[in-house]
């Protein structure tokens, strides 16, 4: 039997995957964190086979995590399941030891195959990261209004707290959209987020 550790900070997601993974009869949860922090301590004793990561956490990023999981822990296969579908973003989680790339729109059935196929040293891609990493020269950034909006702030050189107060959210979940803008465009920090978006004329 195959086993997951899932690290998700959204709950009731992970607790619907659980369910799930333990129904497949092909694996089964080990364990689950909602923190990068929790992930670490628990990944040491209990040793899954595949790590089931988001990319977007509260207390880090799940690319530079993968990195350190694969570091630490080479055997172990790390499949990315989230919401973002980059192909910057793909690239990097791959490039820093994914197995493979699913997004959480994917049907069940097919998060249960690549946790299979990554097992078994296969590379797995759901099908709409497969269609977009085939046709790296089509890549578009997709933005939502309310990302255009903060990203248009952030190039006017607004502080977190500044945009926070503009658009009434709490300065976390302002830093939440920073962090999310940074990945989406394949930046390194606000400072190249600015000059990413200027230079691709996205505000």
């Amino acid at each position: 039997m195959i086993r997951v550790h899932i690290i998700d900070d959204h709950k009731m997601f992970v607790q619907g995957l659980k369910a799930t993974i333990n129904e497949s009869k092909v694996a089964k949860v080990a364990g689950e964190s909602y923190l990068l922090a929790d992930c670490r301590r628990l990944i040491i004793t209990q040793k899954p086979d595949v790590l089931l990561l988001d990319l977007s956490l509260p207390d880090g990023n799940g690319i530079d995590f993968c990195k350190e999981v694969k570091t630490k822990y080479p055997a172990m296969k790390v499949l990315i399941l989230t919401s973002h579908d980059e192909y910057s973003v793909v690239r990097k989680a791959m490039d820093n030891g994914a197995s493979g790339y699913i997004l959480k729109n994917t049907l069940a059935e097919e998060v249960i195959e690549g946790i299979v196929a990554v097992v078994n040293g296969e590379t797995f891609l759901c099908e709409d990261i497969g269609n977009l990493v085939n046709k790296p020269s089509e890549e578009h950034i997709w933005l939502t209004s309310r990302e255009q909006q903060l990203l248009r702030l952030i190039v006017d050189g607004y502080t977190n707290q500044e945009i926070a107060d503009k658009v009434f959210l709490s300065v976390e979940t302002i830093k939440t959209y920073r962090r999310n803008l940074i990945f989406k465009l394949g930046a390194k920090n606000s400072m190249i987020l600015v000059k990413i978006a200027l230079e691709k004329k996205l505000v």
